[in-house]
């Protein structure tokens, strides 16, 4: 059945979160084609994701009497992890700005993305939204 919550969920997704999951979607292409098992790697994206994720959350006021949801949250702190290891795992890899130098994972990338972005906009019609 269409009327389930996961497929609700991308059929409401605004621009900005479906460019966000296509953000996703490239990182995790790239941690498929370059996977380092050095934990420190990992560790430094940790602790990097740690500071700047505290400070991303200061920033937008949960701090304070501004209250952020769970999910705003998750990726403040996301992102941050996700750009050291990012960097980390294509160093000297040839990559420019953040496009391999292999045709293959060039594909699958923007494939992917690609299939998603239309993934989501069938789900928009398929699923119409309830008036607000």
């Amino acid at each position: 059945m269409l009327s389930t919550s996961p497929l609700r969920y991308f059929a409401s997704l605004s621009t900005g979160k479906t460019v966000l999951w296509c953000y996703l979607i490239w990182y995790l292409v790239t941690v498929v084609y370059h996977f380092d098992p050095s934990p420190a790697i990992w560790l430094n994206s940790l602790g990097i994701s740690v500071v700047i994720g505290v400070a991303l959350l200061l920033s937008v006021g949960a701090g304070g009497k501004g209250k952020t949801d769970r999910w705003q949250t998750f990726r403040l702190f996301l992102m941050p992890f996700g750009v050291s290891s990012f960097s980390s795992l294509i160093k000297g890899r040839g990559y420019i700005l953040i496009v391999p130098p292999q045709l293959d994972e060039q594909l699958m990338s923007a494939g992917l993305c690609a299939a998603f972005v239309l993934g989501v906009l069938t789900l928009k019609r398929l699923l119409p939204q309830p008036a607000t």
